[in-house]
């Protein structure tokens, strides 16, 4: 079948490339030890802290979100350390596969995948920890294969009751950038994140911000590294500098969007997506579909995933929705493969272009005859007239 129009990429990642960070990556190669490009590091390396919302280093590497994740580890955490990691999904038990890989021992607090890291369950296991010898929690803020978002600051307050010197190593793969975050405020570590999500970028680059404890535990750490040591990178980062080829034309981007996210301003980002997400989710109750989230505050405000009824296969459904309307949807995974599939609401994304979406849905429930409701979109779109845009969430920490 031929489309015409635009394709409808509601994946939660990798999002749409916005023009301006397209044509901003529209540049001749540079040389990347001359002063022009010297100029373009510095920007975004300052840049990056305001994203981050901290005044110590972020550490950008030319790589995907898992090279992040392994950077954080082999910086942070050495052979043998044990690590307390909870399991809100499928990217969580990736996450620790890869800790498994560097020897590290992991526990793995078991989850259903409808539910987010648990504080109090964080609280017990450090309290028990009587020897210390847990050396960092590692969790995964937005779990995108679930819709589900973790409550960082509340993990940081568990650890901080425990009284435990444990790291805190946060993956924000997917809510950099759209959903209220604070690297220092809420003393996080290590954050991991990556650019093909909230920072609108296709994908290729890999950030870890960094806390002084971290840098201090890093200066410490023996294990052998060498493309991701944060050492020598922010040595280097001095002055606008990496000690290999960066990604030259996808900084050139990175620097376009972290102008559009300030132009806009943080805060009226997060609030326009708990607003798109707020209409996602009254559309999905309308069609008399179950969200996969089971507790409100952790609803995603960057994806949402929906439930398929018994008997109906969600890949099947995806199969429909883009034969028939040129849509994207993100699939199960791992657990969940078949079972649901992913509204994506993120990045550079409007009230205008979530109805677009949410219309293709609903006309694809109906061709791949999946038992539902009508009015979804109807529902969606009294949310979005409404006035009041939803508040930001009550997370900050002054």
């Amino acid at each position: 079948m031929v489309h015409t129009g635009r394709h409808f990429l509601q994946i939660p990642g990798p999002t749409n490339v916005p023009d301006r960070v397209l044509r901003a990556m529209d540049m001749p190669t540079i040389d990347h030890r001359g002063p022009e490009f010297a100029q373009l590091g510095l920007d975004v390396l300052e840049g990056c802290k305001a994203v981050f919302r901290t005044k110590n280093p972020v550490v950008i590497y030319p790589s995907s979100g898992t090279g992040a994740w392994e950077a954080a580890i082999v910086n942070a955490l050495s052979p043998g350390d044990k690590v307390l990691m909870a399991e809100t999904g499928h990217f969580a038990t990736l996450w620790k596969n890869l800790a498994e890989k560097f020897k590290l021992e992991v526990d793995f607090l078991a989850g259903d995948w409808r539910r987010g890291a648990q504080p109090a369950e964080i609280e017990a296991h450090l309290l028990a920890d009587r020897e210390r010898l847990i050396k960092a929690v590692m969790v995964v803020h937005n779990e995108t294969s679930t819709g589900v978002t973790s409550r960082i600051h509340e993990v940081r307050k568990a650890i901080d009751r425990a009284k435990h010197p444990a790291l805190l190593l946060v993956d924000t793969i997917s809510s950099l950038g759209s959903i209220e975050y604070e690297h220092d405020a809420w003393g996080v570590d290590v954050t991991v994140s990556c650019s093909q999500k909230g920072l609108m970028l296709p994908p290729g680059l890999g950030f870890n911000a960094v806390s002084e404890k971290a840098l201090l535990a890093a200066k410490a750490n023996q294990t052998s590294r060498s493309y991701w040591d944060w050492h020598e990178i922010i040595q280097q980062n001095e002055n606008g500098s990496w000690p290999y080829t960066p990604a030259t034309n996808l900084l050139y981007g990175l620097k376009e969007a972290i102008k559009m996210l300030m132009e806009e301003g943080l805060d009226n980002v997060f609030a326009r997506h708990l607003k798109l997400a707020a209409a996602t989710r009254a559309a999905v109750r309308a069609w008399n579909l179950e969200i996969l989230c089971q507790d409100p505050k952790e609803h995603s405000p960057i994806l949402t995933a929906v439930m398929m009824p018994a008997g109906h296969d969600a890949d099947h459904f995806r199969d429909v929705a883009l034969k028939n309307y040129d849509m994207s949807l993100g699939a199960g995974l791992s657990k969940v493969k078949g079972k649901v599939f992913r509204i994506g609401h993120l990045g550079h994304f409007n009230e205008l272009m979530l109805m677009g979406a949410l219309s293709g849905v609903e006309m694809a429930l109906g061709v791949a005859k999946v038992p539902h409701k009508t009015g979804g979109v109807l529902a969606a779109m009294e949310v979005l007239k409404g006035k009041d845009v939803v508040p930001v969430s009550t997370h900050r920490v002054a």
